[in-house]
């Protein structure tokens, strides 16, 4: 047993080996000894090589090496009845007395004759991998409750994708940075990862950069003493400090002036700012995540963006795609902006026809998720107690193509009407136009280039029957 005791200890190849592997490595005699310990056990386990040495490797007391816990001695251990001890999470006693998770394995050494003459052991320490596990369980967990109440609404795999990256950062303070078109909803994407995060009880402060001139923004950020410039009548916390142990969240960061960048490194490097007209510096504790509709890489190579500056928000990048790219997500938020307007509206819509849906699928979203939930809520004010109909839908998404034509008169007359004649439309011009067309709403629509949704409203508006007195309705 002396022998490879001493070729351990001597071989300096093997020695320089077992301290530079990041695991834990120790070797046995076949009494179940300690011979060798290299730096990583000793860091794992607290014990030093010079505590160790010598002693029964049943003093880390492992919970599992062939399902049972350690035994009392080698003779009843497997590892020299089956040679190997494969890869297997258990617990391991820590010099302090708490338990660790680890993952262990282990083969028995043999010299030319196919004779045991030791046993080695790896070690790897599962306890921050564990720790991070269990923190982004925990995160879907909250994740899943926040989706239930309205949150972020998607089944489309694009989007799984950014759900894990958002589980993801739960489990880190890294700076984040938000890219995407307006409106798909990058201060949604923020306020989910401050929901299920460490600093979920915190603040999180919202502040729009392209809201405010550089010198407003720089007060709004910073806060400003009394006295810092005319107006300053008495101290102002900023909106860094009301972040403190919290998220602060900085929508549209493409937009701040070169010197608001150098101030934003400065908090990002020393995690410390200083007020408007003051020289003493404060200490901050913030997790900051960022947000931009813009290509930042472009505006570093154009020279209007700081280089490092831009590697210091984008550590944890999330890319949000416009909703053209994840169509199949549609319905799903079509039916949760109905059921936000029927919540809040008198009138009820009862669903959306598959017609309207068709269109809706169909249209190019240049204003995404915003774009979507303004055209449900303009065809609440005409679905009036029905479902929601083409018609209903703004003109701009039904008929995309009518964007670019001229603006032409709200009533549009009926063939052979003379020029002079085209007049506004009136309740008296409306009914007039009902009785020439046999009240047949699609063709008053038609000649009064107005959609039949629009004439249904104007009815109600003028108090119009919406059938013919004594006729039945014909349904349009």
């Amino acid at each position: 047993m002396q022998d490879i005791q001493s070729e351990i200890q001597t071989n300096e190849f093997v020695r320089l080996l077992l301290e530079s592997i990041g695991d834990g490595i120790f070797v046995l005699d076949t009494h179940g000894r300690i011979i060798a310990w290299n730096p990583a056990m000793e860091k794992i386990t607290g014990y030093s090589v010079d505590e160790i040495m010598g002693k029964s490797c049943r003093v880390l007391n492992f919970s599992q090496c062939f399902d049972k816990d350690c035994p009392a001695g080698m003779a009843d251990c497997g590892i020299l009845k089956y040679g190997k001890v494969d890869p297997t999470e258990c617990l391991l006693s820590h010099k302090n007395g708490h338990a660790l998770c680890v993952t262990k394995n282990a083969r028995v050494i043999k010299n030319q004759e196919q004779k045991v003459i030791g046993i080695v052991e790896a070690v790897t320490d599962l306890t921050e991998l564990k720790n991070a596990r269990l923190k982004m369980e925990e995160a879907t967990r909250r994740l899943g409750e926040l989706n239930r109440l309205g949150g972020i609404i998607a089944k489309s795999q694009i989007m799984q994708n950014v759900f894990t990256f958002i589980k993801a950062s739960a489990a880190s303070d890294a700076t984040i940075l938000i890219q995407g078109d307006s409106g798909t909803g990058k201060e949604l994407v923020a306020g989910a990862i401050h929901s299920i995060g460490e600093r979920r009880d915190k603040p999180l402060i919202i502040v729009n950069c392209s809201a405010l001139s550089e010198s407003l923004l720089e007060s709004e950020l910073f806060g400003h003493v009394k006295g810092a410039y005319t107006g300053a009548v008495r101290d102002r916390i900023g909106r860094f400090e009301q972040a403190d142990t919290g998220t602060i969240f900085l929508d549209e960061i493409g937009e701040i002036t070169p010197y608001i960048q150098v101030k934003l490194l400065r908090v990002l490097q020393q995690k410390e700012i200083e007020r408007v007209g003051d020289t003493r510096k404060r200490k901050i504790d913030i997790r900051i995540i960022t947000a931009t509709n813009k290509d930042l890489k472009s505006l570093v190579d154009a020279g209007r963006f700081r280089e490092d500056l831009y590697y210091r928000l984008k550590v944890f990048p999330i890319f949000l795609p416009p909703l053209r790219n994840r169509r199949e997500d549609i319905p799903l938020l079509v039916n949760h902006f109905i059921r936000i307007n029927n919540e809040k509206s008198v009138m009820k819509a009862k669903g959306i026809s598959k017609s309207a849906l068709k269109v809706l699928m169909e249209y190019a979203w240049p204003g995404n998720i915003r774009e979507l939930a303004n055209a449900i809520e303009h065809a609440f004010v005409l679905c009036s107690d029905r479902q929601i109909d083409v018609d209903d839908l703004p003109l701009e998404i039904r008929e995309p193509q009518s964007i670019c034509r001229p603006v032409e008169p709200a009533y549009q007359p009926a063939p052979g009407t003379p020029v002079q004649a085209r007049v506004p439309l009136t309740r008296e011009k409306l009914i007039e136009l009902l009785h020439d067309s046999g009240w047949n709403k699609a063709e008053v629509a038609r000649r009064a280039g107005l959609s039949r949704a629009s004439i249904w409203k104007y009815m109600k508006k003028w108090n119009i029957p919406q059938k013919k007195s004594g006729a039945a309705s014909d349904g349009n």
